[in-house]
């Protein structure tokens, strides 16, 4: 225990705005999971102190049905990032699976899975969103499964890149020459070796799938009323009240724009982070007669 916090302290030290972006994320996830506890109010409960300014007894003051909007912001939390999180390890189950088994398939397989995925690339983020939800109708899963489709495609052509780079290492050759079957290879090899540079990328996609959360309640097509959300939040707010009470949407912007930038900032870190390790580890090849460490080809002398 006493080695992982030092190992810890240490790369936050080496790395201070991941470390700011990972404690951002983590206490936004906190906040949801424990959004029952950090509440001041029930969320639903309606009083006659509407818009009231924020105050002692209401933190982010009150909206126009006088509910606290500091209790509807940190319910909101745990709706938005429910759909968030459920989106993208639904986008990243299917995204990673089809990528993989096409980068290992290659040939004809290959070629068509990614004329498909281009055509899905096709549609705008949003609209291909959009489509689903209102196919399926408005709710917390039909938003996830809509925003999981729209990235899946997105996950897949990363996740083939990453697996096309590692199936022709060594270790893969001398793991088929053994007799290990594709399953086992993919299992065994490739995904564990593929997955870091994977992850620091979807690590960025969990901003992409909360902004698109908050778009689709916002056009009243995600987490259904009374339930509160951030998108629902800024959509009543801008629509009703903007210039009269601004903390009624100050606050829950706020809280998505934290959420969005921490996701963001924590992505660019870990691909960096990756990125530095493989060129700190090049790998060895023997091709041709021809040395060739990392990108860099060296004829090798008699």
């Amino acid at each position: 225990m006493a080695a992982l916090v030092s190992s810890t302290l240490a790369l936050a030290k080496a790395r201070p705005l991941g470390a700011i972006a990972a404690s951002g994320l983590i206490l936004m996830v906190l906040v949801a999971l424990l959004a029952d506890v950090v509440a001041t109010h029930d969320p639903l409960q309606q009083t006659v102190r509407i818009l009231e300014p924020p105050s002692a007894g209401h933190f982010f003051g009150t909206d126009d049905l006088g509910r606290d909007v500091f209790s509807r912001v940190v319910h909101g939390a745990r709706a938005t990032l429910f759909v968030g999180f459920l989106s993208l390890g639904l986008a990243t189950a299917s995204g990673v699976a089809i990528g993989t088994v096409s980068a290992y398939r290659g040939g004809t397989f290959d070629l068509l899975v990614q004329r498909f995925v281009d055509v899905f690339l096709g549609f705008p983020f949003l609209v291909a969103a959009l489509i689903v939800v209102v196919a399926l109708g408005p709710s917390s899963i039909s938003a996830a499964l809509a925003i999981a489709l729209a990235l899946a495609p997105q996950i897949a052509r990363l996740s083939r890149a990453a697996v096309l780079s590692t199936k022709e290492e060594g270790y893969v050759e001398a793991a088929r020459a053994s007799g290990a079957g594709p399953a086992r290879i993919i299992w065994r090899h490739l995904l564990p070796n593929s997955f870091p540079p994977i992850l620091a990328q979807i690590t960025g996609y969990l901003g992409t799938a909360v902004v698109a959360e908050t778009a689709l309640s916002f056009l009243r097509l995600g987490v259904p009323p009374p339930d509160p959300s951030w998108g629902r939040m800024l959509q009543e707010g801008v629509q009703q009240y903007f210039e009269v009470a601004p903390w009624a949407i100050m606050f829950p912007g706020l809280a998505l724009a934290i959420t969005v930038l921490s996701a963001a900032l924590l992505g660019d870190q870990l691909r960096n982070l990756v990125w530095a390790k493989e060129n700190a580890h090049p790998k060895v090849k023997v091709e041709s007669g021809t040395l060739t460490l990392g990108s860099q080809g060296m004829e090798p002398r008699d």
